[in-house]
């Protein structure tokens, strides 16, 4: 992978290499005198954004050449380059039809990468992974959320989780994370992806909170019973159907839960809200009433500074803003690459136990073919519904279109369906045993209380007998407990408990999982 290191930004858009083309914003032909207004308005408050950032002296990086796999490369001596005043003001008045790599062939990739920051477990973990591709002809944006659990070969780490990357450039190149990742995805989906934004969750509460929150539609009510909470422990959060008026940290919330009900547990159920989230928060952002507001713009600074690298510049950046702030969002599309039926994807545990994801052909063909032609109207997406190679056929090599790059000596794993009912007295014991069978790659679909407790037992029932033999003995090893074939009297359809006055009569399960899992007091945590 040769081609050049680009240092990223805490966020000073002015850093320019002095040996790379003039980078000049395009000046539209004869504007009339509002839109001229409109036009300085944009440039002030950007100018505003960049003086204060490098006065407050944030700016720590530069472009440079070299490469992340070149161990030899001293990222440490790095200095910033700062243009004088008047390479700054030629930039604006010249145009430049390569701006941005890609506007030529009218298709710029953008990596966008949310990591949970300082003060979090796992600081550069990329929960958030999306490849955002513009289409300048058409005012066309296409935004691709990749899974997380993606396993991926890094090289001298092996097959990981694509959300590693970052946390993997971070180590071996401080400050570098952002565009290791970069590489990790042009490599992986065969793409010039030659620019990235890395923001901290930090930076997503503050700058919601400095426009007056965002509006979203809540598609499907659910709760969640095991999201973070202060001091490693868990919170139970809630959401309603229908719209809302967020701020920061609902917003967060909304974006960042895992464990959710009424099918909103999934890594894809969550890639779609944070979707929703990006959209709404660049409606309120390019408003005329939060750029035309000192005050607002301030608080949006001091949220980007320290939170937010980039290896964009001032120039490009005003670019983007000039094309997003009248993009209309009929001409978004989103995708999230999912292990659904119809889906590219299929669930694998490691013999180490780690759950991931890989391509169902084995290779990543069928995804390229869909990211090329995102804006292809007649391009006809036809996912493998089936796995053609055999995972124990594959050997590890370098090759990242190869079946080998993607999972290497790994045991197939179908997805099993799973309800947890608490039947102890330890609140939230069932959300946390969801939290730990959720991270293994299991499908939990419902928790809740027992029926009947204490029970001293943990017991699998296998509502589904023809369910996987090796699934059942993964799960057993993650969460121990006695296996049975037959359901107690107080779980069948039947039973009402003669002990109350309610009605309990009717199913005491949902009827699609596969497996029931009663938690008893011999749980262990």
């Amino acid at each position: 992978m040769q081609e050049p290191l680009k240092k990223p930004q805490s966020i000073n858009f002015l850093d320019n290499n002095p040996d790379d083309q003039s980078l000049n914003f395009p000046v539209q032909p004869h504007p009339d005198k509002r839109k001229k207004n409109k036009f300085f308005l944009y440039f002030i408050i950007v100018a505003i954004i960049v003086i204060s950032i490098v006065v407050w002296g944030k700016q720590t990086s530069s472009n440079t050449s070299g490469n992340l796999s070149d161990e030899s490369t001293s990222l440490t001596l790095l200095e910033p380059k700062k243009p004088g005043i008047f390479k700054s003001i030629k930039n604006f008045l010249f145009s430049s039809d390569d701006l941005l790599i890609g506007q030529k062939d009218d298709r710029i990739n953008i990596l966008l990468l949310g990591v949970g920051g300082y003060g979090h477990d796992g600081p550069y973990l990329s929960d958030t992974n999306i490849i955002v591709s513009i289409k300048p002809s058409t005012k066309e944006v296409s935004m691709i959320s990749v899974p997380r659990d993606l396993g991926v070969q890094i090289e001298n780490y092996g097959i990981y989780k694509i959300n590693y990357a970052d946390a993997f450039g971070e180590s071996r190149y401080p400050g570098q994370g952002g565009e290791y990742a970069r590489q990790i995805f042009n490599q992986t989906f065969n793409q010039e992806i030659p620019y990235y934004i890395r923001a901290d969750f930090s930076a997503f509460k503050q700058i919601i909170d400095s426009v007056g929150g965002i509006d979203i539609e809540v598609k499907k009510s659910f709760i969640d019973q095991a999201y973070p909470g202060q001091n490693y422990s868990y919170q139970t959060i809630s959401f309603n159907a229908g719209w809302q008026t967020m701020d920061g940290e609902k917003a967060l919330q909304f974006a960042r839960s895992r464990h959710g009900s009424n099918g909103e547990s999934s890594d894809f159920a969550r890639a779609k809200r944070q979707q929703q989230i990006l959209v709404a928060l660049k409606d309120k952002v390019l408003s005329f009433g939060t750029l035309a507001n000192p005050v607002t713009i301030q608080k949006i600074l001091e949220s980007l500074s320290g939170n937010i690298t980039t290896n964009f510049n001032f120039t490009q950046l005003v670019y983007l803003v000039n094309f997003f702030k009248d993009l209309n969002n009929l001409n978004i599309k989103n995708i999230t690459l999912d292990d659904g039926p119809n889906g590219y994807l299929t669930s694998y545990i490691t013999p180490t136990g780690m759950f991931i994801l890989a391509p169902k052909s084995g290779n990543f063909d069928e995804i390229d073919a869909l990211i090329n032609n995102v804006f292809n109207s007649n391009f006809i997406a036809q996912p493998p519904t089936a796995l053609i190679v055999h995972p124990s056929a594959y050997v590890q090599t370098s090759g990242l279109n190869n079946p080998s790059s993607t999972i290497s000596k790994m045991t197939p794993f179908k997805t099993v369906n799973v309800e947890i009912k608490n039947g102890t007295w330890r609140v939230g014991l069932a959300a946390r045993m969801q939290n730990l069978l959720s991270d293994s790659g299991f499908s939990v679909l419902n928790i809740g209380n027992s029926l009947k407790r204490p029970l001293p037992t943990t017991t699998f029932y296998l509502i589904n007998r023809s369910v996987d033999n090796e699934a059942v003995v993964l799960l057993n090893k993650k969460l121990p407990g006695k296996i049975s074939m037959e359901l107690p009297d107080w779980l069948t359809n039947e039973y009402d408990d003669p002990t109350t006055t309610e009605d309990e009569t009717g199913p005491k399960f949902n009827d699609q999982i596969d497996i029931l899992i009663v938690l008893g007091t011999d749980t262990k945590e």
